[in-house]
Parts: C-alpha cells; sequence; structure tokens
C-alpha cells in the first residue's frame, strides 16, 4: 500500500521543506512518504514511482524542486490525482525562477502551487490535509481545530495590547 501522499523532491537539497510538508501531514495521522526523483536526471525511475503509487492509492502529490523547478509538471503530466507544486528557493533569483516554472502549466495539466520555500511546505501539507478533509471528517475537524487555536493565539495577543 502506497502512502496517502507522496512528497517527490528533486535533489537531498530540498529534504528539508520536504520534512515541512511532513511535520504538518504527521501531526494530522496523515501517512506519507518522502523520496527523491529527478525529473531530469531519473525520469523513468519518477515514471516508475508514479505507476506505482496511483495502483497503490496515492491520492495526493507533493513536488519540491528548485532551479528549473519542472517536478511537478513532470508529475502532473502522468496522473490525474492532485498535484501540490513548491517552489523551493534559488539561490539566483531567490525561487522566482521555480515559482514561475511551477505554477506556469498548460491548460488541462494543473499543478496547486504554494509560496516559495518553508511557508509554502508547510501550506503544502495543510493543502493537501484540506484535500483529503473532502472525504474525511476526522481531517476535517483536526483542521479546524488548529484553526480555532491559531484564531485564540491572536485574540490573546490583541487582549495584550488592548489592555496597555
Amino acid at each position: 500500500m502506497a502512502a496517502t501522499v507522496s512528497i517527490i523532491i528533486g535533489s537531498e537539497s530540498d529534504l528539508e521543506l520536504a520534512k515541512k510538508c511532513g511535520e504538518v501531514l504527521n501531526s494530522l495521522s496523515i501517512d506519507f512518504s518522502i523520496n527523491i526523483f529527478s525529473a531530469h536526471r531519473t525520469p523513468d525511475l519518477l515514471h516508475n514511482h508514479l505507476e506505482e503509487s496511483d495502483k497503490g492509492g496515492t491520492k495526493i502529490y507533493v513536488a519540491i524542486a528548485g532551479l528549473a523547478a519542472h517536478l511537478a509538471g513532470a508529475i502532473a503530466a502522468k496522473t490525474v490525482k492532485p498535484v501540490i507544486g513548491v517552489p523551493a528557493g534559488g539561490e539566483s533569483l531567490g525561487g522566482l525562477d521555480s515559482l514561475l516554472s511551477t505554477v506556469q502549466m498548460p491548460k488541462g495539466v494543473p499543478v496547486a502551487t504554494v509560496a516559495i520555500g518553508s511557508t509554502g511546505a508547510t501550506n503544502a501539507g495543510f493543502l493537501a490535509a484540506q484535500i483529503l478533509s473532502l472525504s474525511s471528517n476526522e481531517i476535517a475537524d483536526a483542521l479546524n481545530s488548529i484553526r480555532e487555536k491559531n484564531k485564540n493565539a491572536v485574540l490573546e495577543v490583541n487582549k495584550k495590547f488592548s489592555e496597555n
């Protein structure tokens, strides 16, 4: 049985971002795997992983890549399951090149793209959970609880300021 969410990174340098996404999924008891496949250096291995994962029950793919950032598009071209793209920050253009490569997809082959870097990786975990919440009240309830805690934290800060 394949993981519910397959996090795929283009190289080991993206591992910290994959862990950020995994932390969110883990906190919501959503099983996931982290795999390294390059859209350019190991395309056959990537395609094999997608075939096996699709057959095994994977529901969502998260693709984290920098530089050319074709990974999300390569995944979206081979599956009809949701693909969430996380542009990794880059050295020369600060991740803008990755963002544009991830978000600019042809009609009919969408990639849901989140912010560049760590925030995007965290939000990819939340977006995957929100998609899964469509068929899981347990995940929906957990997400609502997180939102409530976040709201209360803001209210507490607001309260401190209004007392002064």
